[in-house]
């Protein structure tokens, strides 16, 4: 089999490992029962009690330090290949599920999820991402897309087997089973990786005029020469703009529902799935359309598109069904779009050789919604008792990217 056709063995591998390690962001299934599991290992009660929202800083840890591991594994992926850097990822993920499952206070859960697995994900996921793009440099945002939605898929079905899981044994008990799963199928699903030659081109594609137009003055950049150009600058608070109304959502949707809609605990759940569906969707149907469009002009319709969200989401009120879940599907798609897109916009950008590292880097953007976006958005409404402020604040971010996008237009004439 040539590589033309081995690709797709490669894509479908990655999307596999993608889906092991974006149990990350299953993390609401686990805050709860993790927080009275600490509590009575600790014999605290009533106000001493740790709760669910004490330990959000153990996610948004995990957010933060991905970049760093993006960076170092797309550098290591050069030596070594990428077959090995996800091996190591991966099951260096699952060890990290397993040391929560022996976590018996906060510090030990930081440990275990926020750096182990934080870490773990980033090199993991930038290897996987960048790889099946450079493969296809025909489809690149398709794959992209592709690539990162099983990442997103996760956060739909992990929480269902977790809660199955929890509901026979403990969460603890979860956590070692998740995390020897994820060992075994990453280790497995890793053995199909292959590295993507530099240059590589599938039998039978021909370039566009425009990309061979492009092509003939397009160069691989390393890092050190991304970061001294306007664009990258341009294009990683633009992601930073772009993510932060999804991370925002995604973090307290659960919450904004039973508190802003008045749903129950178990219709709030129903939202927090359907936004992960949305947003899983939108990473493919972002990449899709930006290779028919471009990608730029395809990020700028998101984020107008994403004002008109949280514009629904502002206009709601107690019991408004309709403009709660059309705001919540409209982010959803949103920002699974832009995270869809940017793999094969750095790519496009920056060139395909060292393309592992430099979306590690441009990942920071990402990294900076991905730790504030949260903690803004509750401590908004732990000051004034509503969501408002802070979708007015996620609206300014996006009229920003759109600024953006015509900023990067400017320089790329």
């Amino acid at each position: 089999m040539n590589l033309t056709s081995r690709r797709w063995l490669v894509l479908i591998a990655s999307c596999l490992i993608n889906l092991c390690i974006g149990a990350l962001y299953a993390w609401s299934v686990f805050a709860s029962p993790m927080a009275e599991h600490i509590s009575a290992v600790q014999g605290l009660s009533g106000d001493n009690a740790v709760t669910a929202s004490s330990l959000a800083i153990v996610f948004s840890i995990a957010n933060v330090v991905g970049p760093i591991t993006m960076i170092g594994g797309g550098k290591l992926v050069r030596t070594i290949g990428p077959r090995f850097v996800i091996m190591i990822g991966g099951i260096w993920f699952g060890l990290g599920f397993l040391i929560c499952g022996f976590a018996g206070s906060v510090p030990g859960l930081i440990f275990g999820f926020g750096i182990c697995c934080g870490l773990a994900m980033g090199m993991t996921y930038g290897c996987t991402v960048s790889n099946c793009v450079k493969f296809f440099p025909d489809k690149r945002g398709l794959v992209g897309g592709i690539a990162t939605a099983s990442y997103g898929l996760s956060s739909v079905l992990v929480p269902i087997i977790a809660n199955a899981i929890i509901s026979k044994m403990d969460v603890t008990m979860t956590f070692k089973i998740l995390g020897i799963a994820i060992v075994i199928i990453v280790f497995a699903a890793s053995l199909l990786i292959l590295p993507c030659p530099d240059g590589f081109v599938p039998e039978g594609y021909v370039a566009p005029l425009s990309d061979n137009t492009k092509a003939s003055k397009a160069k691989d950049y390393t890092w050190s020469e991304m970061i001294k150009t306007k664009e990258f600058y341009v294009m990683m608070v633009l992601m930073c703009c772009g993510a932060f109304m999804g991370m925002m959502i995604i973090s307290q949707a659960s919450p904004i529902a039973q508190n802003q809609v008045l749903m129950s605990p178990q219709a709030a759940a129903v939202v927090v799935s359907v936004l992960a569906l949305f947003n899983t969707g939108g990473r493919i149907l972002g990449g899709f359309i930006s290779d028919l469009i471009g990608q730029i002009n395809t990020l700028t319709i998101l984020l107008f598109c994403s004002i008109v969200g949280l514009f629904m989401l502002i206009i709601t009120g107690e019991g408004s069904v309709f403009t709660f879940y059309a705001g919540i599907c409209i982010i959803g798609i949103c920002f699974g779009g832009f995270m869809g897109i940017y793999p094969g916009f750095t790519n496009e950008k920056f060139g395909a050789k060292y393309s592992s590292v430099n979306y590690g880097i441009m990942f920071i953007g990402f990294a900076f919604s991905g730790f504030f976006a949260p903690i803004i958005i509750g401590r908004i409404y732990s000051m004034q008792g509503t969501y408002v402020a802070a979708y007015y604040a996620a609206m300014i971010l996006s009229i920003l990217g759109i600024a953006l996008t015509f900023i990067y237009r400017i320089m790329n004439k």
